[in-house]
């Protein structure tokens, strides 16, 4: 039986953590645009450089964060081929989405000399969804919700070095409808959930007060989902002599590719502080997919590995702090890759290079309380496509981010 090609929507619902990672999990790093690893004083140093939490203060720290998300509609114009049959020119849009994520820091006081850090974020999401064909054959809806649990320990190395190594916990749900064939004749609709382990290293090294060096490691992190699907394959319209109609049990492995990062901040005399950081993702573990079906039927027709081939990607991250009497104010440029190749694209993904810039503040009201905005917005560019399924142009992709944040002193 010759396998469905469109079958990729399903494997790369589960991996849109690649395209869209959320590395803003707290009114900091939406300030910043998560330039915010070597110099980091706050809550949310728990989850961006846990080493850094030796060098604060005695006292407790907890943040709690509110963000919201809103992803634009993105316009695809070209034509669309299927089974060796071209079609269009289509001009449609997506749906526009719109999001409320709440995280969570905490950074324990001070154990003689040790710090135990926790974050609770959401490390990657996407909901895209197309109500128009030819995207709907795809990508009707793709849906993924994500939620990180992080305890870490900090222990200082001498007044200059602190190192620290975590435990990442990821839950992750994901949603997928598509219509490859009209009116019932096949469908497909998947829901299913995982939770999967890895691990986080630090290293901070404060060789004078004004100098702040880091490098930061987070593990590849495979997501073994596990679900059912809704399958309808009606043999009389596609030749073949099976039919499906009814609930299969499916799963695959999908790797969350590993992260590092390397981050270095000045602080001048004038309480400005700059900080660059550069960022590799390791996006070749998305190399291809294997999608499983129990049901020998089910994984005759619609089981398949499938190639994706990503790339490992660059982002680079500038971020600007300038401390007044009882504000503090932040600014932040970031530039970054797509790790998705032009023959791998499609409507479930339409990712492309991205240019964000943000800002933010904070004040504080007393020695212990203080609270703050951030907004991000970030632009990313049209986007040409030749490839077997698509000839055409994805363009106006755009994502504001608006993060208020609460932080407690104890």
């Amino acid at each position: 039986m010759k396998k469905i090609a469109l079958l990729s929507l399903i494997t790369s619902s589960v991996l849109l953590a690649g395209g869209y990672k959320i590395p803003e999990s707290s009114l900091n790093g939406v300030a910043l645009g998560a330039a915010n690893v070597a110099h980091n004083k706050s809550a949310d140093a728990a989850y961006y450089n846990p080493a850094n939490m030796v060098f604060m203060k005695h006292d407790g720290i907890i943040e709690v964060d509110m963000m919201y998300i809103g992803l634009s509609k993105i316009d695809y114009k070209g034509n669309y081929t299927s089974r060796g049959v071209t079609t269009g020119p289509y001009d449609i849009s997506s749906k526009s989405e719109d999001f409320l994520i709440p995280t969570f820091h905490y950074v324990s006081p001070d154990i003689d000399g040790a710090r135990f850090g926790f974050s609770m974020t959401v490390p990657a999401g996407l909901s895209k969804r197309w109500k128009a064909s030819p995207a709907i054959k795809s990508a009707e809806e793709f849906t993924l919700e994500t939620i990180e649990l992080n305890p870490t320990i900090a222990l200082p190395i001498g007044s200059q070095v602190g190192i620290a190594i975590g435990i990442r916990a990821i839950y992750s749900t994901g949603v997928v409808k598509a219509q490859p064939v009209a009116g019932g004749l096949m469908s497909q609709n998947m829901e299913g959930d995982s939770i999967d382990f890895g691990y986080n290293l630090a290293l901070s090294y404060k060789p004078t007060k004004e100098l702040e060096v880091a490098v930061t490691y987070r593990s590849k992190v495979t997501l073994s989902t596990e679900g059912d699907a809704d399958l309808v394959y009606n043999s009389t319209y596609l030749p073949g002599t099976y039919s499906l109609n009814g609930n299969y049990s499916v799963s695959l492995d999908v790797p969350v590719p590993a992260l590092f990062n390397a981050a270095i901040a000045y602080t001048f005399p004038t309480n400005t502080t700059v900080e660059f950081v550069y960022e590799r993702n390791f996006w070749h573990a998305y190399n291809e997919i294997n999608f499983e079906y129990a049901d020998p039927v089910a994984e005759a027709i619609f089981g398949q590995t499938k190639a994706k081939n990503w790339k490992d990607t660059n982002t680079f991250r500038l971020g600007v702090t300038q401390e007044l009497d009882n504000l503090t104010l932040m600014t932040g440029l970031v530039i970054d890759e797509s790790p998705i190749p032009d023959s791998t694209i499609g409507y479930e993904l339409p990712d492309s290079d991205s240019v964000s810039i943000s800002l933010g503040a904070r004040y504080q009201f007393s020695e212990k309380l203080n609270a703050g905005i951030a907004a991000l917005y970030s632009m990313r560019e049209d986007r040409k496509v030749y490839n077997e399924s698509l000839s055409g142009e994805f363009s106006d992709a755009t994502a504001l981010l608006v993060s208020v944040g609460l932080e407690y002193k104890f």
